[in-house]
């Protein structure tokens, strides 16, 4: 990102209910992967959530552990962290494309993903956007996580009759 760049952020969501997370993070490079974590909880804190912390092998396995606890737990949103730094294979291309697709596709599907998986060119600029002290990618996925939670209860707490399913209180004829 530019230094001269101005960017308007939304201020983090505010919850009457409480909201649980999952951070799946791949630590394949711990410092980096660390230092998001610390963003992530930081955000998690900040607006009154909590959040459980699980580890993956790789960052392929980050969407298929969201889908399985969308599936069989029960969390409001996920954060999916992990840090991918192109080598001398096409491997990275793979690895950014497949991991950064399964998450798309697990929000299109219903589930409030913050992606928070680096995708760099080098270590020196992972470094960078994981400290929370300064661009704080992890701390950008949680708050992500959570404007899409406080989203999804928006819209589920205003449901109506649409398509073939009766208002509330209409009579079958």
């Amino acid at each position: 990102m530019a230094l001269s760049e101005m960017n308007h952020t939304l201020p983090p969501p505010t919850f009457t209910r409480p909201v649980k997370l999952l951070i799946v993070v791949a630590p394949y490079y711990k410092d980096v992967t660390d230092a998001l974590v610390a963003g992530a909880q930081a955000m998690v804190v900040a607006c009154g959530a909590e959040a459980e912390l699980i580890e993956v092998p790789g960052a392929l396995e980050v969407p298929s552990a969201i889908a399985m606890a969308e599936t069989q737990a029960n969390y409001d949103g996920y954060v999916a962290l992990g840090c991918v730094i192109r080598g001398e294979t096409t491997h990275y291309d793979t690895v950014c494309h497949d991991s950064s697709n399964g998450l798309m596709l697990l929000g299109l599907q219903g589930a409030c993903v913050g992606n928070g998986i680096l995708t760099v060119e080098n270590r020196a600029q992972a470094v960078v956007r994981a400290d929370p002290a300064g661009q704080d990618k992890g701390g950008w996925a949680a708050h992500a996580a959570l404007h899409l939670v406080a989203l999804s209860r928006h819209w589920a707490d205003a449901r109506k009759g649409i398509g073939f399913r009766a208002p509330e209180g209409a009579s079958r004829a």
